[in-house]
């Protein structure tokens, strides 16, 4: 097993979107294919995690990939869980919010806790064994036809919402039982190579990162020259830096800006601090915004931005900026003068990836205070020794993304054969012999 080729022949399904499908198969919708009618999950609020209490699923557990998130677990009570615990097989639909759509197959074998329950964001659905294998049903909403099907859905509405009435008529494209269990079989050994494979790809690609943060980190807190002399840092995580580098305190370093655009807000671009730096927002494209942006603050080409508070949560803390525009006033920002920025830049990015200033850290929410970031001392090079590390870390690293790049685009390619290998199997277009 495991050649494709072409089924004898072939009629119209009766469905515009799925065209034809192999003679002797048939179209059902969910409906009719399923034990029970779809179930709603429980409209409750979870409860802190305990090991003796059902997990409690919620559409954020799950990824597109249909793994379930071992992160910010909750559990919900036998009382409140009990109509609604998961049984091996069972299919979770998501029905509404920029999820909707995305489905997850329970499997016992892959829970590490016993019990499970759904909350009400997610819709239950139990595949009748006798028609149709639940992990045959699972795969097919995997499957491209599954996304024409949403799409036909959402051109009908304007809200991006399926409920059970909408899921209930979903059209499954049905082979026979027997040939269900072959199709499976051949689509998880396939898969499972597949998977493999950009399994390693990913691994590559952590060690490819790390890579590039370790030459980042060489550069910013040992230079270029191994050769020059050393002394203690007095930095533990450090150790020791050249002799001739000088520890200076940040109030020399950063100048603090503060310029409010106030009624003039619309006259600058908008700009937020994310992991790829500092970008531009499309105010077009929607998303949360203020009702007015006056007590935002201007942020030229060249400044510092960093966000002193949330430190250890946030992924992103510091930004150099590439734009003139305007940032929320909840960030801080400075200027700099007579140090070479990007080093700069560099520096403190090498910080945050490890969270290197917690010592900093004061209250609950993790903030650093202005008065400790200027006692705070960078590590500052000689002028030329400063260019001459940015040269180097933009050299290497420029090598690495673009041998991370090769990697991600090689991911993307085998994904997009795995989802046309899976979609033309459980459609029809090939036949697994």
């Amino acid at each position: 097993m495991g050649k494709l080729e072409k089924y004898s022949s072939y009629k119209d399904s009766g469905v515009e979107w799925i065209g034809e499908i192999p003679e002797h198969w048939e179209i059902k919708k969910l409906k009719f294919i399923i034990k029970n009618k779809l179930q709603y999950g429980a409209n409750e609020s979870g409860d802190d995690y305990q090991e003796n209490l059902p997990r409690y699923i919620r559409i954020t557990d799950f990824s597109n990939s249909g793994k379930l998130s071992e992160k910010n677990k909750l559990s919900l009570s036998w009382e409140k869980a009990n109509k609604y615990l998961l049984k091996d097989g069972d299919i979770l639909f998501a029905r509404s919010g920029a999820t909707v759509g995305k489905t997850y197959q329970f499997k016992t074998y892959m829970s590490s806790e016993k019990f499970y329950a759904f909350a009400g964001y997610l819709i239950k659905a139990q595949a009748n064994e006798i028609i149709v294998s639940s992990d045959y049903l699972y795969t097919y909403t995997n499957s491209n036809l599954f996304e024409k099907w949403k799409e036909n859905i959402f051109n009908k509405s304007t809200i991006e919402n399926i409920g059970a009435d909408k899921y209930s008529e979903l059209f499954v494209v049905l082979p026979l039982r027997e040939e269900q269990t072959i199709i499976m079989k051949f689509l998880n050994e396939k898969t499972a190579q597949i998977d493999e494979v950009i399994s390693q790809k990913q691994k590559l690609i952590e060690l490819l990162k790390e890579r590039k943060q370790i030459v980042i980190n060489d550069a910013v807190t040992k230079g270029l020259d191994k050769n020059v002399e050393f002394v203690d840092s007095g930095v533990e995580w450090i150790g020791k830096i050249p002799k001739h580098w000088k520890l200076l305190a940040n109030k020399y370093v950063f100048k603090l800006k503060k310029n409010l655009v106030g009624k003039k807000s619309s006259e600058y671009d908008l700009l937020s601090l994310t992991l790829e730096g500092i970008i531009k927002r499309d105010l077009d494209k929607g998303g949360k915004f203020p009702a007015e942006f006056d007590t935002y603050q201007e942020v030229k080409k060249g400044d510092f931005v960093f966000c002193l508070f949330d430190v250890e949560e946030t992924p992103r803390t510091v930004g150099l900026s590439k734009y003139d525009g305007m940032i929320t006033g909840a960030y801080t920002v400075f200027s700099v003068k007579n140090i070479n920025k990007e080093y700069l830049y560099y520096f403190y990015l090498n910080l945050d990836s490890k969270k290197r200033l917690k010592p900093l850290y004061t209250g609950l929410r993790n903030t650093i205070s202005k008065d400790n970031f200027f006692s705070f001392k960078s590590f500052i090079p000689p002028k030329d020794g400063q260019l001459q590390i940015v040269e180097h870390i933009e050299n290497q690293t420029t090598k690495i993304n673009k041998a991370i790049e090769l990697q991600q685009n090689y991911i993307s390619k085998l994904k997009e054969y795995k989802a046309s290998l899976i979609d033309s199997v459980v459609t029809g277009k090939v036949r697994v012999v």
